[in-house]
């Protein structure tokens, strides 16, 4: 008795192969931080270039966000709206906090 909603479901496949994968991606930027094998500049760009990564691999394995059916295409662009309103939300409210702070200082 398998309907619509539980092919958007993953397997315990797709939830290993996710889990395996965010832990490979904590791993690395754990192991490049505590070597101290980059320079500091070049491990805060690894890092942040493991995050959006690890994003994805959430998005795709855990979260389900794919783009192979009308319904996934339409939850990802919910999805990446409500993001773009967080970060603009987040970004605008810091700059106005920083430029008050920077006002009263004068």
């Amino acid at each position: 008795m398998s309907n619509h909603h539980d092919a958007a479901h993953g397997s315990v496949k797709s939830y290993g192969i996710g889990f395996l994968l965010s832990v490979v991606l904590t791993v690395i930027p754990f192991w490049l931080v505590m070597s101290g094998a980059l320079d500091k500049w070049t491990t805060i760009i690894a890092i942040l270039a493991f995050a959006v990564i690890q994003i994805l691999v959430h998005l795709k394995y855990f979260l389900h966000l794919t783009q192979t059916t009308e319904e996934g295409k339409v939850n990802t662009l919910t999805f990446l709206f409500s993001a773009l309103i967080i970060l603009l939300v987040v970004g605008l409210s810091i700059w106005i906090i920083y430029a008050s702070n920077a006002m009263m200082m004068h």
